[in-house]
C-alpha cells in the first residue's frame, strides 16, 4: 500500500495520474536494463556466451547501448557480468546520456564530477561518454566506496579518480570541474516499484531533511564548478520538496540558470516547472514510461570566469630498476605513466598527470587509473585491475575457459587447466576474467577473495 501522504503529495504535479500510478504499483511488475561496455569487445563475447544475449528485448531509447531484458537473469552466475561486459542499470537513470549528447555534444577534454556515485552507475556512463576526459567518482560513505571501486574496476576505465570525500572537501579545488552530477540522496519514493521494503521508511519528515540534505550537499560542491559549467542533480524522488523546489532555490540562491532537454514524445517522459522561476525538469513516472520513478534536471552556473591556482604535489614515481621489471612483464602504450600508491603501481594517462596530483593534493583518492601490479622482488604481481582494464594485454599468456571453468575461478576455486607456467589471464568468451599463477605442482587462483561468488 502507497502511503496515502505521499499520494496527497502528489496531487496536482504535472504528469500524476492516481489510478494508474496506484496500478503499476501494484501490478507486480519488474523492468530490467543494461547498458553494454562498447569500450570492451562485447558484441563477440556476448554472441558466444549466450546469457543475456537471448534476453536483450529492445534499446532504451535515451541511451547508446543500453537494453531492457525480457526477464531478469541471475547475474551473478554470469561470468560476463563480472568481466565488466555490461552494468545493470535501472533504464530512467540513463537519460543523463541524452541530458550530455543535448547539452554536451563535444565531449573530449572535459574534467567530471559524480559526487554522490555509489554503487557506480552513473560513473560507468560517464566514464562512457568522456572517454577522452576525466571522471572523478566520488562517495562520501567508505563501506559504499568500496563498492564504487569494484564496478569502476570491473569497467576497466583508465581515467576515472575514485576518491572518499565530504562534498566540502571539493571547495579546495573552485571551478575547477566543467560538469558535476548530483545524484543526490533522496526519501526514495521512485524505487517503491523495485523496493517495496522502501515504503516503509518514505514518511513526510525523512522528505523535508532529505531536501534539506540536497540544498547542503549542492551548497557545499558548487564553488568547484566552473562559471558556465554544468550541474546535473537528479534524485528517484516523486516529492515537489526534492524536485521543483530545488530548482527554485538553485536559481534563486546560487543563479544558476535552468536549462531544456528535448525527449521525444514517444517517450512519455513529463517536463515540468518549478513554481516560482519555472526552471525545467523532467519527471519519469512508471505507469507512463519503461523504468523507474526518477527526476532529474540540468543547469548551468553563469558569471565571470575566475583564475584558480591549483596546488599539487609530486607523484611518486618507479625507480630505473623498477621500471624496467614492470617494463618486462608489460610494455605499456607512450600514452601512460605510471606512479606509485602504497605498494602498487598505477598506470594513469599523460595528459591527466598535472591533475592527478592537484587531486592527490586535496582529496583523499581510493583509486586512480588502474593499477599495473606490485613487485616482490623481482618479481611482478600483476593487479586484478590490470585485468579488467581497456589496456592490450593480447600479448600476455592466456588461457580460455567454459563457463564451468569461469565460476569455479569465480568462487576462488582450485582449476583444472592447461597452462604456460608463470602469469596466465583467466579468459572466458574472450574477455578477462583474472590471474592465475601456474606453478609446477599447482595453479593459484588470484581472483580477489572479497568479490568471489559465495553462492552455490
Amino acid at each position: 500500500m502507497l502511503p496515502s501522504a505521499l499520494l496527497a503529495s502528489l496531487e496536482g504535479i504535472k504528469g500524476f495520474h492516481r489510478e494508474a500510478f496506484e496500478g503499476v504499483h501494484a501490478s507486480g511488475v519488474q523492468l530490467t536494463s543494461v547498458r553494454l561496455n562498447p569500450m570492451k569487445p562485447v558484441q563477440a563475447a556476448l554472441a558466444a556466451a549466450q546469457t543475456i544475449q537471448p534476453l536483450l528485448a529492445a534499446p532504451v531509447p535515451w541511451c547508446a547501448d543500453a537494453w531492457y531484458l525480457s526477464e531478469r537473469p541471475s547475474f551473478t552466475f554470469d561470468p560476463l557480468f563480472h568481466a565488466g561486459a555490461y552494468y545493470v542499470q535501472e533504464a530512467s537513470s540513463m537519460f543523463l546520456w541524452k541530458v550530455l549528447t543535448e547539452h554536451i555534444p563535444s565531449p573530449s577534454g572535459k574534467k567530471v564530477l559524480d559526487l554522490c556515485a555509489a554503487p557506480g552507475g552513473k560513473s560507468t556512463l560517464l566514464a562512457t561518454y568522456f572517454k577522452e576526459g576525466l571522471v572523478v567518482s566520488n562517495e562520501v560513505i567508505k563501506s559504499r566506496a568500496a563498492i564504487l571501486v569494484e564496478n569502476i574496476t570491473k569497467w576497466g576505465a583508465d581515467h576515472v579518480v575514485v576518491t572518499n570525500n565530504d562534498p566540502l572537501h571539493f571547495q579546495s579545488i573552485p571551478h575547477y570541474f566543467d560538469v558535476i552530477a548530483v545524484d543526490a540522496p533522496c526519501s526514495g519514493s521512485g524505487l517503491f516499484r523495485k523496493d517495496p521494503d522502501a515504503i516503509k521508511e518514505w514518511s513526510e519528515d525523512n522528505v523535508q531533511l532529505c531536501s534539506q540534505r540536497q540544498q547542503r550537499i549542492i551548497a557545499d560542491v558548487l564553488p568547484a564548478l566552473k562559471e558556465d559549467g554544468l550541474l546535473i542533480y537528479s534524485t528517484c524522488s516523486y516529492s515537489r520538496e526534492e524536485d521543483e523546489a530545488i530548482l527554485d532555490w538553485l536559481v534563486e540562491t546560487q543563479g544558476l540558470t535552468s536549462l531544456e532537454c528535448t525527449p521525444e514524445a514517444d517517450w512519455h517522459i513529463t517536463p515540468t516547472e518549478s513554481e516560482k522561476y519555472q526552471a525545467r525538469g523532467y519527471r519519469f513516472y512508471p505507469d507512463q514510461v519503461k523504468g523507474e520513478g526518477f527526476f532529474i534536471a540540468v543547469l548551468q552556473k553563469t558569471g565571470v570566469a575566475a583564475d584558480s591556482h591549483y596546488p599539487g604535489q609530486a607523484l611518486p614515481t618507479p625507480s630505473k630498476a623498477e621500471l624496467g621489471l614492470l617494463k618486462s612483464f608489460l610494455q605499456l602504450p607512450d600514452a601512460y605513466f605510471l606512479f606509485k600508491q602504497t605498494d602498487h603501481f598505477r598506470a594513469f594517462k599523460k595528459e591527466w598527470e598535472t591533475d592527478l596530483s592537484i587531486l592527490a593534493k586535496n582529496l583523499y583518492i581510493k583509486k586512480a587509473g588502474v593499477a599495473f601490479g606490485m613487485l616482490k622482488g623481482k618479481d611482478v604481481i600483476p593487479s586484478h585491475e590490470l585485468a579488467l582494464s581497456y589496456l592490450d594485454l593480447q600479448g600476455l599468456a592466456a588461457v580460455e575457459v567454459d563457463k564451468a571453468t569461469a565460476l569455479l575461478y569465480l568462487k576462488k576455486k582450485d582449476l583444472m587447466v592447461t597452462a604456460d607456467k608463470g602469469w596466465n589471464l583467466i579468459r572466458h568468451c574472450g574477455l578477462n576474467l583474472g590471474w592465475a599463477k601456474v606453478l609446477p605442482n599447482r595453479l593459484n587462483n588470484y581472483y580477489p577473495g572479497e568479490w568471489r561468488i559465495l553462492k552455490d
